[in-house]
């Protein structure tokens, strides 16, 4: 029989990991990517837009983008990370123009839009800081018992952090807004630096592409090429974390990935500030929560759907 595939709306600041996560949910035979909402994060939310317009050009899919959050909640923005993605996102690949425009309508209404006309059948998927869906639960508290589940990348358990010992990038970048997405009643999975930082792939793999997909190949080659150079020259190993692509494979292929179940809260002051915490309130709906990965698996299932674009 014929599977239907899941509908996913990617909420997104792309980024390098972003596109790899956005190519494979265009690609995957068992997700439908209704639309993408942009946030700022690795790149402003105005360059998160024309990026996330781009991606889909290069999809050959007309895949509907909201304009989300520009800054955070309550604190000041944190820079971008273009030491990390590059000055247009795409590491060392220069802008590109698209004819697209952004949905008239921001992103957070916009999600509340899509998640009440689909009501039951969305995965909401962030991988970026959680502006635009706190901003989506303040607009319309009624979306948690609407959208079929929501799974984020961000945070760690056990993993520490990785913008500072603390705290994960995305958690970092609107601890505020994460902490609400972790309150409301409604079916989270984090997947978070516990797991995406044991899925590591070299240059290699994805130079391989250009032989047998070369539009999208030498894209995520070029792009992962100043990916890696930071990896290396940061943490010291040669290769890339997949944080954002092994996030939507989680939406469908849930099995590959080993859970604790435990509320969560963040940590919203002092150096600690951006910290994922079990919370000790037991108002609070237990997240499942990633703690254990089958690398392999989630690598192949990657890299067999990309290989189905062109």
């Amino acid at each position: 029989g014929i599977v239907m595939a899941l509908k996913i709306i990617i909420d997104t600041d792309p980024g390098i990991d972003d596109a790899m996560a956005i190519f494979y949910a265009g690609l995957s035979d068992e997700l439908n990517l209704i639309a993408m909402t942009s946030v700022f994060g690795n790149v402003t939310a105005e360059i998160a837009t024309r990026n996330a317009l781009v991606l889909g050009d290069i999809l050959k899919q007309d895949i509907p983008v909201a304009q989300g959050a520009k800054v955070p909640l309550m604190q000041k923005p944190n820079p971008v990370s273009d030491y990390v993605h590059g000055a247009e996102g795409f590491g060392d690949i220069p802008a590109q123009t698209t004819a697209r425009r952004a949905v008239e309508m921001p992103a957070h209404e916009y999600l509340c839009q899509l998640i009440n006309e689909n009501a039951g059948d969305v995965i909401l998927c962030p991988v970026g800081p959680l502006t635009n869906i706190a901003l989506a639960l303040r607009h319309d508290p009624f979306i948690v018992s609407k959208v079929k589940s929501i799974v984020i990348m961000g945070g760690g358990l056990h993993s520490g952090g990785n913008v500072t010992d603390f705290a994960e990038a995305n958690i970092w970048n609107d601890p505020h807004a994460a902490d609400e997405v972790f309150a409301a009643d409604w079916d989270v999975t984090v997947i978070g630096l516990d797991v995406t930082q044991q899925v590591v792939c070299p240059h290699s793999d994805f130079a391989a592409l250009t032989k047998t997909v070369p539009v999208i190949g030498s894209f995520l080659s070029q792009a992962t090429d100043f990916y890696i150079k930071f990896y290396k020259e940061a943490i010291g190993i040669d290769g890339c974390q997949m944080h954002d692509p092994i996030t939507v494979v989680a939406c469908h292929r849930p099995d590959l990935f080993k859970y604790e179940y435990h509320p969560l809260e963040v940590c919203l002051h002092s150096g600690r500030i951006g910290e994922t915490r079990i919370s000790a309130d037991s108002q609070r709906r237990p997240a499942k929560i990633a703690v254990g990965v089958d690398v392999a698996a989630v690598k192949e299932i990657f890299f067999d759907t990309i290989k189905t674009g062109y």
